[in-house]
């Protein structure tokens, strides 16, 4: 199947996920506070450019199943993954305003930025190429994290693991998978290396993401004016 082929190409990106110091402080508890807010910050602005790319996936779907398909992905991160980053942020102090007028980082905009610009100007197949590292990477995470003792209980970031461990999600994760394979089965080689190149490209901005949250910077390099 060609998603076997995109998980052995991506496989060396992501074992580093988890090997990253944020992901492993929501593992073991570590994770300092404020770290995990700019995190759910960045990522809540993410999901809404998310769901546009679902918005994308409908509009250029061939057939009534995949077009449900993308609504019911859009509608679970609408109403289901968004409202886990709202409790969190109530848990923190941060006001739901406050949420939707984050100010994003080069590192967001570069992600959804590229996200969009393939997701317009593809298919169907580079839709899902696009939004499939996301939502499959953070399903092997949760899976992972969740095989932790105790991770799922603890106080404040058992619920996060909880939410990308669950049947639910690993469930949305399968069905991206099984799009990605239906639509990329007949297609030459010439475009299953493009679907792929998104993919990975996607993969490699996931892991940015990781290190952006951990060290909380607007901007990825440069000196500390920019991240001022």
């Amino acid at each position: 199947m060609f998603t076997d082929r995109l998980y052995e190409r991506a496989k060396p990106i992501w074992d580093q996920y988890l090997e990253h110091p944020f992901v492993k402080g929501i593992g073991d508890g570590s994770l300092e506070i404020d770290k995990f807010k700019f995190f759910m910050e960045q990522d809540y602005l993410y999901l809404i450019d998310y769901c546009r790319v679902f918005a994308i996936g409908c509009v250029k779907a061939s057939r009534l199943e995949t077009m449900t398909l993308f609504a019911d992905l859009m509608h679970s991160t609408l109403n289901e993954e968004m409202e886990l980053h709202r409790k969190y942020a109530e848990r923190i102090g941060i006001r739901r305003e406050e949420l939707e007028n984050t100010k994003p980082s080069a590192t967001l905009l570069a992600y959804t930025s590229y996200m969009l610009n393939k997701s317009q100007q593809g298919s169907e197949a580079e839709v899902v190429a696009c939004v499939l590292a996301c939502a499959w990477s953070y399903s092997e995470i949760g899976l992972a994290l969740n095989q932790k003792e105790g991770a799922s209980e603890h106080e404040f970031y058992g619920d996060w693991i909880k939410m990308y461990a669950s049947d639910e999600f690993t469930t949305l994760a399968e069905d991206m998978k099984n799009l990605m394979n239906q639509l990329a089965d007949d297609k030459p080689e010439r475009e299953k290396a493009h679907l792929e190149e998104i993919f990975l490209h996607t993969g490699k901005l996931e892991y940015l993401f990781w290190e952006m949250a951990d060290k909380k910077k607007m901007w990825m390099e440069g000196s500390d004016v920019l991240n001022s």
